[in-house]
Order: structure tokens, then sequence, then C-alpha cells
């Protein structure tokens, strides 16, 4: 039921009473600032339509009101811990604090594309905009499929220029250790420290995860049957042992995958090396944690431990500067290398498609395109070079 009401020449407000058809609570929306009757009427037989249509069941709901609800509702207990914290951070750090109270249908694509404007004025790198960004069209997607509002206002957003996004493109290029630079890589390790060295062998030889590789314990390690399990990742923000590891990335990366004969004997080594660690320590050795890769007293290896060993370890190979994650990469070139199927591929990476394998690593080692361009040629050869000589012979 709606009320009418002239406030001042000019000012014509309305009130409209309804029931929420998904709480059962009573509701009421106040408008005003009508320059007529009509235009007020014409304003309340628009709600009142959005309304009876599902949209807007609570009209007085603020935007940081539906992200918290959001977070908790949808996110929370869902996804990897990191990736929760990361859109808290997100919500507290930047969104709510610009958008303060604006209630959530008020945001437009206009107003949204100041905030990101904004956030690139405050010299905020164009990656950590794309990571608020993710947050905010996750969010306002869902708030769409509620239908609390009728368009997602963080569509088509523009973060990049035509140049930018160019440059930005041809740097996406997915880099990792050439074939014929790995064999330099692993030897600077060795000579660098054991425990670096087997950790990043691991990680080339099987594409898990950092966080995966550090969290892996020997009891998801099977070296009768050569495989191991991956069922955690590690989590450097944990406030205590009990919350140390976290799920891993995502659903399908929780997976089951092979090791080769020689990693598996040498994890054996490595095992005897540990155990080497928990004969003299004794008391001292965390042997509960069950870790396969960790420091001597058997502790997680520090992050910032591993980097500057990696960055270390790649400037004796004579190597470019890398993330650790390249070796994840370089384990999906070999494979891609050595005509592997794609499917395989996918399982052993712990990625939810096929496709997504495919968009990221079609065409990234030249040796594919060189063995695809052999292969090419000879299997066409007899068709060209018979063309050639009838051509010929005709002449």
């Amino acid at each position: 039921m709606a009320s009418f009401k002239r406030i001042s020449p000019g000012n014509w407000s309305f009130r409209y009473k309804y029931k929420d058809k998904i709480t059962g609570e009573q509701r009421e929306v106040k408008r005003r600032g009508f320059q007529s009757k009509a235009l007020a009427e014409k304003e309340y037989e628009h709600l009142k339509r959005n309304i009876q249509l599902g949209f807007d069941s609570a009209p007085n709901e603020t935007l940081a009101e539906f992200l918290e609800y959001w977070i908790k509702e949808y996110k929370e207990g869902k996804i990897a811990k990191n990736t929760y914290r990361l859109h808290e951070r997100n919500i507290k750090n930047h969104i709510v604090p610009y958008f303060k109270s604006i209630q959530l249908n008020d945001l437009s694509y206009k107003l949204y594309q100041q905030f990101i404007n904004h956030l690139i004025e405050l010299k905020y790198s164009k990656r950590t905009v794309e990571i608020i960004h993710g947050t905010m069209y996750g969010a306002m997607q869902k708030a769409k499929i509620l239908k609390k509002i009728h368009d997602n206002p963080c569509t088509d957003v523009s973060i990049y220029s035509a140049k930018e996004k160019r440059e930005k493109e041809n740097k996406a290029i997915i880099k990792f250790i050439p074939y014929e630079k790995i064999e330099a890589f692993l030897e600077a390790a060795l000579s660098d420290n054991y425990t670096y060295y087997i950790f990043f062998r691991f990680l080339i030889e099987t594409g898990v995860r950092k966080g995966e590789a550090l969290a892996l314990q020997w009891s998801n390690v099977d070296l009768t049957s050569n495989r191991i399990r991956i069922v955690q990742s590690l989590d450097y923000e944990a406030d205590s042992e009990e919350e140390l590891f976290s799920d891993t990335k995502t659903y399908h990366s929780v997976r089951e995958i092979p090791i080769t004969n020689r990693l598996a004997m040498d994890l054996r080594s490595h095992k005897v090396r540990q155990n080497d660690n928990i004969f003299r320590l004794k008391q001292a050795y965390k042997n509960e944690l069950d870790l396969v890769f960790c420091r001597e007293n058997g502790t997680p290896l520090p992050k910032s431990t591993l980097f500057n060993a990696f960055r270390r370890i790649l400037k004796k190979a004579d190597l470019p500067a890398l993330s650790i994650h390249t070796l994840r990469h370089t384990h999906a070139v070999l494979l891609l290398e050595s005509n592997v199927e794609m499917k395989y591929i996918q399982e052993t990476l712990g990625h939810g498609s096929m496709q997504i394998t495919s968009d990221i690593y079609t065409h990234v080692s030249k040796k594919i395109e060189t063995d695809a361009i052999e292969r090419f040629e000879n299997h066409t050869k007899n068709i060209i070079l018979g063309a050639e000589l009838g051509h010929k012979s005709n002449g």
C-alpha cells in the first residue's frame, strides 16, 4: 500500500509498505524529491513491479551490508583461507571505505568506474586493482542472481588503456625453464643446498603448487606404488599449528598423481636423511607435522628463505628472474613436449577443466612448435614431393 505526500512546492514523496517474500517481514520504502505527484506515482509503479518480480527485497540494504552477507554466506568455509582473507581485506580496506553507506541499488556503472579510477590514481598496481575488482565483480554477480539488482555494475569496467592492455597480454606469456636449462638449474640447486634441490626438483617433476608441496605429509606419499595425494596447502598466516594446513586452491586441486621411479628413489633417500635428523634432535624435532619438505627440526620451510634461495639459484644457473610458480609451468611444458594427452595434464595439475589447461599452455614451447612442423613435413612430404615430381615429368 502506498501513500503520497506534498512536502513543499515541487517536492513530492511516497511511502510503500509490503511483505518481503523471502523473510516474511513487513518492509517500508520511502522516496522523496519528485517534482510532481505524477512522477512520484511513476516511480512507485516501477518500484512495485520490481518487488513483485523479486528484485529489491531489501530496498534499504547498503553495499557494505550485502558484502558482509555475501562473504559470510557464500565464501566462508567454501574457498581457500588465503582467498577468503583476500576478499575480506579488499572489502575492509578498499571497497567499504570508498563507498561508505551507499545503498546497494544506488551503485551504478559510472560510480563503479570512478572507484576503479580512484584506485589507479592512488598508484596501486594494475594487478592489485584487478584483484579488488574481482571481489566486487563476484559479489555483484551474486547480488544479480539473488535479484537484488538488475545488472552487474562492474561489467565492462576499464582498468587498462588499449595500449596497456596490449602490453599486459604480451607480458602474460607463460614463463618456464626451457628443457636445455633445467639441468643447469638443478646442478646449481644441488650445489647450493640439498633441501632446496629436492624441493625444487619435486616441483618440476610433479607440477604441484608450492603451498601444496610444503603441506605434503609422508602419510600422503606411497613409495610402493609411486603415488602422492594432494589434499591440503600450507597456510603461512596460520595463528597456530592446528591451523597450519588449509584447503587446496579449488575442489579439483584435491588429487592423486603418479611420480617417476627416479623421484620415488630420491624421496626414499630424503626420508633417510630426515630420520637421521629425527634421531639426532629427538624431542626437538616436530615429528607430529610429518612434513616431507621442512627444516632440520621438522618445521615448515619459511617463505622468504625459499624465495631468496630460488633467486640465488637462478642467478647461479644464469637464468632470468622468475617466480617459484614457474616450476609448475615447467612441469606442464615438459609433459606437453613428451606428447602427453591434455586430459592427463589437466588432472595432474588439478585444473577444473581441460579448456583451462589448453588455454594456458598451448603454443608455449619452441620445441613443441619444432616437433609439430617436423611431423607435418614428414606426413605431407609424399604429397608435396609427388606433386612436384609430377609437374617436372609433365614439363
